[in-house]
This record gives structure tokens, C-alpha cells and sequence, in this order.
């Protein structure tokens, strides 16, 4: 059964800035828990080369409906040119930790004004 939330993953190879996108994120209500795991090794191309890097991925909880305002958080506060924003939906859970993640973000009408109401503003890094 779908529901209407979302786990983001995103990667960042520094500690600190791991940590303030956890706090931003969840201090803002964007999500109601991000899990921070280290200690993951990530292999990529990146301008024609083949890259190795030491990284920490972040597993966001989310709603659906704060989709963009998440993304454009990370994206404004994330030290990389490009980072990592993948979603993945929920397609079931616990009816009580659904009902916990929904109660600590932000409802999907505050969602819809926020992004009116701080369209095309970036945050500083």
C-alpha cells in the first residue's frame, strides 16, 4: 500500500556539514528523522575521471508533498556542486511510525505555502 511519505537519500563527505543538513532538516520539519550512516564508500565518475570517496549517507524521513522544499534545502546547504537527491517511496511501514513521521513534519498545506512563499530565495552557505 502507498503512502504519502518518502525516504531521500543524499551523501556528503564531510562530518560537519552531514550534521547540519540532519539538524537543518529536521529543526525546519522537512523531515522527522535522518539517519546518519558512515562509513560508506562510493565510487563514481565525475568530469571523466572514475572516483573513489569515503562518505556518510543520509536516510531522510520525509512527506511526499516536501519533495522540492527538501531538495532545495540540501541543495542551497550542501557542500558539492551536485549532490545526491534521491527519493524513494514508502510503499508500506508500521501504521504507528507513519503516524509519528506525519506528525513531525510540516503538513502538506504549510508545505504548499512555504514554497510560494520563499520562491527563487537561496539560503547562504
Amino acid at each position: 500500500m502507498a503512502t504519502p511519505y518518502t525516504v531521500c537519500c543524499v551523501t556528503v563527505d564531510d562530518k560537519a556539514a552531514a550534521k547540519a543538513l540532519a539538524e537543518g532538516l529536521v529543526s525546519g520539519r522537512l523531515a522527522a528523522c535522518v539517519s546518519v550512516l558512515p562509513g560508506v564508500s562510493s565510487t563514481y565518475r565525475w568530469m571523466g575521471r572514475l572516483e573513489r570517496a569515503e562518505e556518510s549517507l543520509l536516510l531522510i524521513k520525509t512527506r511526499k508533498s516536501l519533495k522540492g522544499p527538501l531538495r532545495r534545502f540540501v541543495t542551497d546547504n550542501h557542500p558539492a556542486k551536485v549532490p545526491e537527491v534521491i527519493f524513494l517511496d514508502i510503499s508500506g511501514g508500521s501504521a504507528p511510525y507513519l503516524k509519528w513521521l506525519g506528525e513531525n513534519t510540516r503538513p502538506p498545506r504549510a508545505a504548499g505555502k512555504e514554497r510560494g512563499k520563499n520562491a527563487g530565495k537561496r539560503t547562504g552557505r
